[in-house]
């Protein structure tokens, strides 16, 4: 029970990014970038949790792409 909900908040936090990042406002989206580092750490941990060590390398991965793409866009 407590790992489904763990996993829940963990996919509500990714969605609540992708919302975020979406929006008109330059603010939202900042503050979407944000969220996606700490989704990508959470599911990281998750990762390190479960031993999924490909499911941290992917974090690691979004989260360089995330970063990229911020960089790009100032």
């Amino acid at each position: 029970m407590a790992v489904t909900l763990l996993s829940a908040w963990l996919v509500a936090v990714t969605l609540l990014s992708a919302w975020l990042v979406a929006a008109q406002s330059r603010k939202s989206r900042q503050w979407g970038f944000w969220f996606f580092l700490l989704s990508n750490v959470l599911w990281a941990a998750w990762g390190w949790y479960a031993s999924a060590y490909a499911l941290i390398l992917l974090q690691i991965g979004l989260a360089l792409l995330n970063i990229r793409g911020a960089a790009k866009n100032d």
